[in-house]
């Protein structure tokens, strides 16, 4: 989402939501955007030199303190 406009970045979580929603597949989304990440998560990785950190649920990644974990 890097350098999108704000609206574009609004439909384009509109479409992966629509899409994760069907069913009808997995979606694997590597973002940098934390807050767009955490939107759309049902679940997520933190990955740090190759190796997993940290991994839940979406809906706990508030709680779990993702956001701490991948701030630059």
């Amino acid at each position: 989402t890097e350098g999108i406009q704000p609206s574009v970045i609004k439909d384009i979580g509109r479409v992966i939501r629509g899409l994760a929603d069907a069913g009808d597949m997995a979606i694997i989304l590597v973002e940098q955007y934390y807050d767009f990440a955490e939107e759309l998560a049902d679940a997520y990785v933190v990955m740090e030199r190759g190796e997993v950190i940290r991994a839940g649920r979406g809906d706990q990644m508030v709680t779990d303190g993702v956001r701490k974990l991948v701030s630059v």
